[in-house]
């Protein structure tokens, strides 16, 4: 990392800034801008999530202080019901989030010291509320960058995936964000008055997860806010950013093919969070391409970056499988549209025997059932680049899954885009999934995942609908997965895994399913993108930058770990994570910060009802005498017909317990 010195202007910073909606709800906002702002006005740049800002979320500023130090206002907000704004959170992307941020914007471009122009931009929650917040158009934003965020949020986000629920997501995630919820504004800020918001958040604030395992079809709660509902609506300049090793790549093909305006993709190899700091590699100069973007479009800078190829990737090397990662050989390539004229599909026929083959042989129907825990292997949905959140050796769950695999390919075969594997195939069972996983096994035998999908089968037509099967009865379905970039050398193998559960990434049908799959009519298409002689590479990146900026004192030391245990006689397994922040000062606001979290997922083979899902999140925020800590624990299990979803909040002042409440909701299962 390159520390930056020479920057164009003096910059300074604005706390505890209250812009007030026209409810007349405040929202909290903290500004960095240069000192002549308002002799000099400069456009803005925006971004809001609920992360607190001035605790969590504001361990570090220098993104900000490199914004204002080259000419921009970089103003971060607190959503409405979060850190020191006014309000309840009471769920993600609510028509309220993206109302009030069109208001906020308006309220930056009006003063004094902006020049009327404003971007929007941010990573995962922030991503996702600049499309949506473009899809309205405020008149005064000009361009966005969205980074590891989705244009659908049924179909790309932490709760189902193909129309399966994402078992090590959706309770998790939620139990998070009803820990971020339950935790008070700052005196400091707010004044006498934070208790009083506290009780009201702790008392209002509602268990997410309540909702979105109500909502198990893509139905009007999903569409608001997917903004591929209407990709029209979006007219700005919007630069789509994200990482292979990411849970949210797919949307940016998707945006980059379907936005009529000015657009752009970058995919690295990066996990979820910023480019410049990426924990697995090659980080690149990302402050720098963003201030490209915004001199483009907020300043009028003839940069040429809209004459630019519109996808730009990094077409990852092969590597030996690995479940911590910190580095991802490879070479940039660009593409001057999408889809690209440089990319085919090569079909592979799945044939009996285990053949995965370019010629089709007769058809024949095979059966499979297998084990429920068939992703102890798969790594996570979201990897944030942290020890064993990647897929490791894959050669396990092959042997339990049904398989199929290539001959040694001659050549060096470049795959990107979305691989898709057709399968026609039966279920014992009317409930049923499928998941699917392509692999690269190198010589020596260990096999590398490239990328997966999963389908449930009673959403074959669509996911606004569940028509449960008819066992024994053939189906023709498509199962897409992950967008990849992934060149497999010679000398290796593709193989196919089909299987009918993937514990614990997704949540198992209520009863054991032995699929039937018709070999000779069942086949991958694998998008392929032969190399281009004398194809030139195109121009580096810069090297990351960022501004001189101290690590946060650490008060107490943290630690993680991932560990399965499996009782041999009962057949109970169990996953665990752990992870613990420990205790870090926050020198700004003098405050020391704490966080733990505990996820639990068990499960006994053979009996798909047998799911506990178990999160704990503990969280503190100390000053002096002040000392605040909230705990919640959230469980999840299910019978034949239903899920049981517990939530429970507990929040201390010191040692003593001033609020506590739980919840307990009974949600019937829609088809999974």
């Amino acid at each position: 990392m390159r520390i930056k010195t020479d920057l164009s202007r003096e910059s300074r910073r604005m706390d505890d800034v209250w812009i007030t909606m026209r409810d007349g709800a405040r929202l909290a906002a903290t500004i960095w801008l240069p000192i002549d702002a308002e002799a000099d006005p400069v456009p803005a740049v925006f971004e809001c999530d609920p992360y607190r800002k001035n605790d969590f979320n504001g361990l570090r500023d220098a993104r900000h202080r490199y914004l204002a130090g080259h000419g921009y206002a970089s103003v971060q907000v607190d959503l409405r019901g979060s850190g020191d704004s006014d309000g309840i959170l009471y769920d993600e992307y609510l028509p309220q989030e993206q109302e009030d941020a069109v208001e906020v914007i308006a309220w930056i471009a009006a003063q004094p010291w902006c020049t009327g122009k404003v971007g929007m931009y941010g990573v995962s929650w922030s991503g996702f509320n600049s499309l949506q917040v473009a899809a309205r158009r405020p008149p005064a934003l000009a361009a966005i960058i969205t980074m590891c965020s989705a244009d659908d949020r049924y179909a790309d986000d932490v709760h189902y995936m193909g129309g399966c629920m994402l078992a090590n997501e959706v309770l998790g995630w939620a139990s998070t964000m009803l820990s971020y919820g339950a935790r008070p504004p700052l005196p400091e800020v707010v004044g006498d008055r934070w208790r009083e918001m506290w009780l009201e958040r702790l008392e209002r604030t509602p268990p997410y997860v309540e909702a979105w395992v109500g909502h198990q079809r893509r139905d009007g709660y999903w569409k608001q806010g997917s903004v591929c509902e209407d990709y029209s609506a979006i007219t700005v300049p919007v630069y789509a950013v994200g990482g292979w090793a990411d849970g949210y790549t797919n949307a940016i093909p998707r945006l980059v093919e379907n936005l009529p305006g000015i657009r752009k993709g970058l995919i690295g190899p990066w996990p979820h969070g910023y480019p410049q700091v990426a924990r697995v590699g090659p980080a690149i100069g990302f402050l720098q391409e963003t201030l490209r973007w915004w001199d483009r479009w907020l300043k009028g800078v003839e940069n040429g970056i809209e004459n630019e190829p519109i996808l730009r990737v990094w077409m990852q090397d092969a590597i030996a499988p690995a479940a911590t990662q910190v580095e991802r050989p490879g070479r940039w390539l660009v593409e001057p549209s999408w889809p690209s004229p440089n990319v085919h599909m090569v079909t592979y026929a799945l044939n009996t025997g285990g053949g995965l083959d370019l010629d089709r042989r007769a058809e024949s129907r095979v059966e499979h059932r297998g084990p429920l825990v068939t992703a102890l292997d798969g790594g996570i949905w979201c990897p944030y680049g942290a020890p064993a959140d990647f897929p490791g050796d894959q050669r396990a769950t092959d042997g339990m899954s049904l398989t199929f695999t290539s001959a040694p390919l001659e050549t060096r075969t470049e795959v990107l885009g979305y691989p898709e594997v057709s399968l026609a195939l039966d279920a014992d069972r009317p409930t049923a999934q499928v998941a699917v996983r392509l692999c690269d096994v190198a010589p020596d035998g260990a096999s590398t995942l490239i990328s997966y999908g999963l389908l449930n089968l009673t959403h074959r037509d669509g996911h606004e609908q569940v028509e449960p099967l008819e066992p024994g009865r053939r189906y023709d379905v498509v199962v897409r997965l992950n967008a990849i970039a992934y060149a497999v050398p010679p000398g290796h193998r593709l193989r196919i895994g089909v299987s009918p559960s993937y514990w614990p990434l997704v949540w198992p049908s209520p009863e054991l399913v032995t699929l039937g799959v018709l070999t000779g009519a069942s086949s991958l298409r694998l998008p392929v993108r032969p190399l281009i002689p004398g194809e030139p590479e195109p121009a580096p990146f810069d090297e990351p930058e960022s501004l001189d900026q101290a690590p946060p004192e650490r008060v107490r030391t943290g630690g993680g770990s991932t560990t399965i245990k499996k009782d041999v006689v009962s057949g109970q397994v169990e996953l665990r994570w752990a992870r613990n922040m420990g205790v870090v000062r926050l020198a700004s606001r003098g405050l020391d910060l704490g966080a733990k979290d505990l996820d639990l997922f068990t499960i006994t083979e053979g009996d798909p009802l047998s799911v506990v899902l178990r999160s704990e999140r503990t969280a503190s925020l100390t000053r002096g005498g002040w000392r605040i800590r909230v705990e919640t624990v959230s469980t999840m299990t299910g019978d034949a017909e239903a899920f049981l979803v517990t939530n429970a909040v507990e929040a201390y002042e010191g040692e003593t317990r001033v609020f506590t409440r739980s919840w307990t909701r009974r949600i019937p299962r829609d088809g999974i």
